[in-house]
């Protein structure tokens, strides 16, 4: 990619830096109005500020679909036979299998160690606020997650922005197009000259990153009472926290074993997406400039394309790890004692029900929800975890970011790139 840069860049007008700024802004505004605005004005300020994080997320998701088909197309395109395919997805799937089920286990240790839910006092709980995520429990089930996984459009998996079934239609797309051979390259160069414009779109696109995190931390700290929201919550988002910081401390070894020195380079280069996703709670977000900034850390365009958009669907460590950890919860919150056998039970539910549901609006709660209706546990314990689920989600998209970076960057090397070139 011909993206480095003629001249270095002031502080002021790195994007991290720009960032960091917007979230300190936002987070002291917003509890500034809430201490000094009455509650319905502050909602109402919160509603209109959000509009700056719904547009900054808008202008990422227009450029999603046409990104992941043209990259894995051509990435496809350029393996060149079905064998590589299989070679690289079968390498993909067994690390986000893998990664997964550790994830799952870190949760679920941690949720029975330090007892998080145990002795909650469930009075006062808004059962209301559950509707809107249990209405979509409907939709979890073995059945209609396989109907996902398969397009019945192409345009209405690209209108919605279903990643995993745009991944299966770019990769039948593809395999057709390696197979055909010379007669098809005009196509194929067509595609790759798309990709490119499109990723100049993303440098675009992340000039609103600052006005967008600005607007979505203002927005959630001018409706919270974050004291009593710390006070309240202390030992659920504390156990949490716990949790987090040791599947990072996991998937940094892990990068450190099979990257050697090269995991600190890696890190440099997604600080930038991983502050997007932890200001704007999105991964989704940062999408396109995860692409960039793995390309430029010289994972292969190839391989880039081919694992970033299946890690979207299949490897959410910080989602999987947060997912065992509140159902959980909500059964202990309930005095519902749940034996070793049950709970790796809902663990294998979770491994398989969480898979392809990336674009799903708050999809951990969702999953959460219908884990818990197969296991008896009462969805309204969603309620328990909602006031402080904006937090949890921060925590969750960055963590989903690094494994993503972390698995492509492995599985890249395992390929054989061993000529990678990091710019510092």
């Amino acid at each position: 990619m011909n993206s480095t840069e003629t001249k270095k860049p002031s502080i002021l007008s790195n994007l991290t830096t720009q960032i960091l700024i917007a979230m300190i802004l936002g987070a002291a505004l917003g509890i500034v109005l809430h201490n000094t605005i009455s509650e319905a004005a502050a909602l109402e300020f919160s509603n209109k500020i959000k509009i700056l994080a719904t547009v900054f997320i808008r202008l990422v998701q227009m450029i999603i679909s046409p990104l992941v088909f043209t990259t894995l197309v051509v990435g496809i395109a350029k393996l060149g036979n079905v064998s590589a395919v299989g070679r690289i997805g079968g390498k993909a799937l067994g690390w986000f299998f893998t990664a997964s089920l550790i994830s799952l286990l870190i949760g679920l240790f941690y949720v029975n160690l330090l007892e998080p839910g145990v002795g909650l006092n469930l009075l006062d709980v808004d059962v209301n606020s559950v509707s809107e995520v249990a209405d979509k429990t409907q939709n979890i089930n073995f059945n209609n997650f396989i109907e996902h996984i398969v397009p019945k459009s192409i345009f209405e998996a690209m209108s919605t922005n279903e990643i995993l079934q745009i991944v299966v239609f770019s990769i039948f797309f593809g395999l057709a197009a390696a197979s055909i051979g010379d007669y098809v390259k005009p196509v194929i160069n067509a595609l790759d000259k798309s990709s490119h414009i499109i990723l100049k779109m993303v440098n675009y696109v992340m000039n609103f990153a600052p006005i967008g995190v600005f607007g979505a931390i203002a927005g959630v700290f001018a409706v919270r009472d974050f004291q009593e929201l710390a006070i309240t919550y202390f030992k659920f988002f504390g156990s949490f926290l716990i949790g987090i910081a040791t599947l990072w401390v996991f998937l940094i070894a892990v990068g450190y074993l099979f990257l050697k020195s090269r995991m600190t380079v890696l890190l440099k280069r997604i600080v930038s997406p991983l502050i997007i996703a932890f200001g704007t709670t999105s991964s989704e977000a940062v999408f396109p400039k995860l692409t960039e900034e793995l390309e430029r850390f010289g994972v292969k365009d190839k391989i880039v394309s081919f694992m970033l958009p299946l890690g979207y669907s299949f490897n959410l460590d910080g989602s999987m790890m947060y997912m065992t950890f509140a159902s959980i919860f909500i059964a202990q919150a309930y005095g519902i004692e749940l034996d070793l056998g049950t709970q790796l039970t809902m663990l294998l539910v979770l491994m398989l029900t969480s898979k392809g549901i990336a674009g799903v609006p708050r999809a951990s709660l969702v999953v959460v929800a219908a884990t818990c209706g197969m296991f008896d546990i009462p969805i309204e314990g969603i309620a328990l975890i909602l006031p402080i689920d904006h937090f949890c989600d921060m925590f969750r998209s960055a963590t989903n970011v690094l494994g993503n970076a972390l698995a492509t960057s492995v599985v890249g090397q395992w390929e054989g790139d061993k000529e990678i070139e990091a710019a510092e």
